[in-house]
């Protein structure tokens, strides 16, 4: 694995302007999506890791938001 790419994993980015409004659109779409599988899933193994699969997506759109 190249050293840059490390860095880049590893530390800090600090959010400009525009990076805090696109970690808000992201947070909101998922929270958007996650209140409509809510209602529409049944109660279970597979709503659960849904719902958590949701959660990584967030968690990775916004990681791909801090590391551009």
């Amino acid at each position: 694995m190249d050293t840059s790419d490390l860095v880049s994993r590893f530390r800090y980015h600090a959010p400009d302007d525009e990076k805090i409004v696109k970690y808000s659109e992201v947070r909101n779409m998922g929270l958007d999506m996650a209140m409509k599988l809510n209602t529409m899933l049944p109660e279970g193994r597979d709503k659960a890791l849904a719902m958590t699969k949701l959660e990584e997506a967030v968690f990775h759109a916004n990681a791909a938001i801090a590391r551009n």
